[in-house]
């Protein structure tokens, strides 16, 4: 069993992202350090440092529950896929570390998803 996002458009031939629940984790921990903090350390995650205190645009990812809760709007996919793309166009997609290439892989997938719910102005579906 494991988590998929995927757009709310009722298609299933649409762009979709899955991952075991441990997998997601381990990528939303590696997304939070790109942008500078320790997942952990976040209110929700076992630590006691509340949201509003971090600067970033992935929020709605980072702190939302594995497959429940509210849907994300197209505009909070649209405010994500800059700060996406560019985590993407710093890393090196031909470095040897397999976990590495899994996240660029993760993230190169997960932009995909996010533009098409944009394009088709639909919402972004935890399931």
């Amino acid at each position: 069993m494991g988590l998929m996002l995927f757009p709310g458009d009722n298609d299933v031939g649409s762009p979709d992202i899955s991952w075991s629940y441990t997998g997601f984790s381990m990528f939303r921990k590696w997304l939070a350090q790109a942008e500078g903090f320790t997942l952990a350390e976040m209110d929700g995650f076992g630590g006691d440092r509340q949201w509003c205190s971090v600067s970033t645009t992935l929020a709605p990812l980072l702190n939302h529950p594995d497959d429940d809760g509210p849907d994300l709007a197209p505009a909070q996919c649209a405010a994500m896929l800059p700060r996406l793309t560019a985590i993407l166009d710093r890393r090196q997609p031909d470095d040897s570390d397999p976990v590495l290439r899994r996240r660029i892989e993760d993230v190169s997938q997960l932009i995909t998803v996010l533009r098409f719910c944009v394009d088709k102005d639909v919402e972004l579906i935890f399931g």
